[in-house]
């Protein structure tokens, strides 16, 4: 028993060497910055005060408290941090492991199923992403028709209760017409499967409405895959529609209406531009991506992904970007260059991967943009984030200035010069 206890504090001096680099927070005065507010406008040389993790101040002509620890960006810039409103960050480690993904449970309706107690909190993806500028995310549980409960996280904290951002939603897989590549279904095969999802999926809800109703009542016993339902039929909770076929989306579409479900997003919406203006008469708000994708079909333009959000946006839909990766969400800038480049603007498209995205998700009054009262979730760039030439220079989460560290840079530093040791038997001299 005696070395069980030894090895693990030998081990816990080793990991608290003076080699680790911990995140810090005080009270901060960014000063001399250009500052991409989102919401209001840009302020040219800057100041932001950061206080208790919140945004204190923001303007041209602030004072800086004579506590405040001055940094200044002179010839920056400063933008809210960049959301990615889809991923598997935090349940997907290793693919080929079983042991280390935790995004899938076993059976059709789990939406009782939490994403958030799954989060790993040292997963190496995720300070890999945080150095790109990517501070807070929407990791999301897959598999049957229900398969659980996404959470909203910031890309900061040892639990994952810390690293909660305040949002969570139901996620649903739409029954799809969509012909398999890797096994090609008849017209009538391809209906028959819809209608059988489709059955699936109403009684589920009717079940769930029929709880809502009875529940509370001697008669009724604790359902938990019901219960986790209630809070998108009362308007409490979101719900995360998955669709991507144009004649899906339409089908979604009367769905959510026929229900008169209120708080709902379409996800994926791969479609979306060939039924942009059926979505804008919808009011319902996409999350689409990625953007660096291929088209759905053979006979598509090659950049029919690339202009798919432009062409929502310009119709009136409420668009953010995702990136549904893991190890890549630190691409979600690229993805919203490429959404820049081809229709959608660059202000839109910083808007679909920050206020927009905050906004679809419930918590705008608190992230997405720079402004007093805010949390302090923001980076500093030498330029323009969609720009693979621009360098992130920090990265402040919750108030805290992370360490501009990651796996990847530590095997970068390592391996730049690599030059061998000396051997034991020799000595070094001079010349």
């Amino acid at each position: 028993m005696l070395s069980l206890l030894i090895l693990p504090a030998c081990l816990y001096a080793q990991v608290n060497s003076s080699d680790i680099i911990r995140a810090e927070t005080s009270k901060y005065a960014l000063t001399n910055a250009k500052i991409y507010t989102v919401t209001n406008g840009v302020i040219e040389k800057g100041t932001i005060i950061i206080n208790n993790g919140i945004i204190e101040a923001v303007g041209a002509n602030v004072q800086i408290p004579g506590d405040a620890q001055v940094i200044d960006y002179s010839g920056q810039e400063i933008y809210p941090g960049m959301i990615d409103s889809g991923t598997r960050l935090g349940l997907n480690e290793i693919n080929s492991i079983a042991e280390a993904n935790d995004f899938r449970e076993f059976g059709k309706i789990t939406p009782q199923m939490q994403a958030l107690t799954a989060v790993n909190p040292n997963a190496v993806a995720i300070p890999v992403t945080r150095v790109s500028g990517v501070t807070t995310t929407l990791t999301m549980p897959a598999g049957g028709p229900l398969p659980g409960t996404a959470a909203t996280i910031n890309l900061f904290g040892y639990t994952p209760d810390q690293m909660y951002a305040g949002s969570k939603g139901v996620v649903m897989n739409f029954p799809s017409t969509a012909q398999r590549r890797w096994r090609p279904r008849t017209p009538e095969q391809i209906e028959k499967d819809r209608e059988k999802a489709q059955k699936v999926i109403n009684d589920a809800w009717d079940k769930a409405e029929l709880y809502n109703k009875i529940k509370g009542t001697e008669e009724a016993r604790y359902y938990p895959e019901m219960e986790a339902l209630t809070g998108v039929i009362n308007g409490e909770t979101i719900l995360y529609i998955e669709v991507n076929g144009a004649k899906d989306i339409l089908s979604a579409i009367d769905w959510v209406k026929d229900r008169g479900y209120q708080k709902v997003v379409l996800t994926g919406v791969s479609e979306g531009w060939r039924v942009a203006d059926s979505l804008a008469a919808s009011g319902i708000p996409v999350i689409t991506g990625p953007v660096l994708s291929t088209p759905t079909r053979n006979s598509d333009s090659f950049d029919a992904a690339y202009k798919n959000p432009g062409t929502m946006q310009k119709a009136g839909v409420k668009v953010a970007l995702r990136t549904m990766d893991t190890e890549n969400s630190r691409n979600l800038p690229y993805n919203a260059g490429f959404a820049a480049a081809y229709g959608m603007g660059r202000e839109e498209a910083l808007k679909a991967i920050t206020i927009n995205a905050a906004e679809i998700m419930g918590v705008g009054d608190e992230l997405g943009s720079i402004e007093v009262g805010k949390k302090a979730n923001i980076f500093i760039s030498t330029g323009d984030p969609f720009l693979t030439s621009s360098k992130i220079l920090d990265v402040f989460i919750d108030g805290y200035k992370v360490p501009m560290t990651s796996r990847q840079i530590e095997l970068y530093d390592e391996f730049l010069d690599r030059k061998p040791g000396l051997k034991k038997h020799e000595t070094k001299t001079d010349g």
